[in-house]
């Protein structure tokens, strides 16, 4: 009886000794986990493959003529800016998905095992990189069929997908914390669509800022979605880096400055 009643008390000591090496394993194997998920219900992946094909094919012949005269050359303007629109709106899925677990009682489970207590979050905001990573790809394709030469070359493609996915990330953070906070993953996701939608429609991402009234110029201009997709278009366009790209990394950089604490101290809580 009494090495059955010390056992969960070792258990638990385990988890709040681990050490970085071990925290960044169990993450691994969390992050694992989450792409095993993703494997048995492929579904999940359907925001990520069939969206940017359908919003490039619909904002390309819907807008393309009438903003810059004819498809080819809206693709310039319009590939960079579904590429932001769909990867920041996949990092939705962070919260959703964590509220999920948590209401199952995955989370209780995980309290069970010799593991850190971080590693289930850390691993699902690992393993959601995944998606941003098929929905930036499938993006670029897409472009690429359809006539897209990005005339800044291969090498700052891949920069302004990397811009991209870690900017996600970074946002993931707060729609984790909603996550962790919100009772209901039909709350969380309700929550992140009314922050989420203004900020990447009221952009510079399918039309021109001088195209808009005064009074709403102000705001897109100094709307953070403006800046990242201004520099991805100086990356995959021209191959040049502005002061946007640093904006959008001193931004990508303060979000999880300030989510990620408050966002691991009420996981903590709650777990």
């Amino acid at each position: 009886m009494r090495s059955v009643a010390i056992q969960p008390v070792a258990e638990r000591r385990l988890k709040n000794k681990t050490s970085f090496g071990q925290t960044l394993r169990h993450s691994l194997t969390m992050a694992y986990r989450g792409l095993l998920k993703i494997r048995r219900t492929p579904e999940q992946l359907f925001d990520v493959t069939l969206q940017p094909i359908l919003f490039t094919l619909m904002f390309t012949y819907i807008f393309g003529g009438a903003i810059s005269g004819d498809v080819i050359s809206y693709l310039p303007v319009i590939i960079p800016g579904i590429l932001v629109q769909t990867v920041i709106t996949t990092s939705i899925v962070t919260g959703v998905q964590l509220r999920e677990d948590m209401d199952k009682g995955v989370f209780d489970r995980f309290k069970s095992l010799p593991i850190a207590r971080i590693a289930p979050l850390a691993g699902a905001l690992l393993a959601d990189t995944i998606r941003y990573t098929i929905a930036t790809v499938l993006t670029f394709i897409m472009g690429y069929i359809m006539g897209y030469r990005p005339d800044g070359g291969l090498g700052n493609v891949v920069l302004a997908a990397i811009l991209v996915i870690f900017c996600s990330w970074a946002i993931s953070w707060i729609f984790a914390f909603f996550g962790v906070i919100a009772r209901t993953a039909s709350s969380v996701q309700g929550i992140s669509m009314i922050v989420l939608f203004p900020l990447t429609f009221l952009s510079n991402a399918f039309v021109p800022v001088n195209t808009m009234p005064n009074w709403l110029q102000w705001f897109v201009n100094i709307n953070p979605i403006s800046h990242l997709v201004s520099a991805v278009r100086e990356l995959v366009n021209s191959g040049t880096i502005g002061s946007d790209l640093g904006i959008s990394l001193i931004g990508a950089a303060v979000i999880v400055a300030i989510f990620a604490p408050i966002t691991v101290r009420a996981y903590m809580r709650r777990t």
